[in-house]
């Protein structure tokens, strides 16, 4: 499986930014998938998840309610919707994929990973 991540970049906090990520090399539809992020010196972690069907979401809480995963299974794709962005957010943003469809929250069981892309969040 390949991911291709498009989006991130600098904004103001309060601003907003949309990820997308392309995935290739097996059928979508089979495919949990997540955005994760790392902060300098932190561990990666989870930021929304989806499951192949789309019917199940799973947020942290710290982008609850801002955030928001959608996926689109006939163009292969899953977005992030990020919305009142503050500084905290900022970090590499990372599109992952699970081949068992799970889409859950743990980190251990996304076997795909896309490049890292930066997302600043200014004060």
């Amino acid at each position: 499986v390949q991911l291709q991540a498009y989006g991130g970049g600098l904004v103001q906090a309060g601003g907003f930014l949309r990820f997308s990520c392309a995935a290739s090399g097996r059928p979508f539809s089979t495919l949990g998938m997540g955005w994760f992020r790392q902060g300098p010196g932190k561990e990666r972690e989870l930021v929304a998840a989806i499951t192949w069907s789309g019917s199940t979401t799973y947020y942290a809480d710290s982008v609850k309610g801002r955030f928001a995963i959608s996926r689109d299974n006939a163009k292969s794709t899953v977005a992030l919707q990020m919305n009142s962005l503050k500084p905290e957010d900022t970090a590499a943003y990372y599109c992952a994929a699970d081949d068992l469809g799970r889409g859950d929250p743990s980190v251990a069981n996304y076997n795909y990973w896309g490049q890292g892309t930066q997302v600043t969040v200014s004060s």
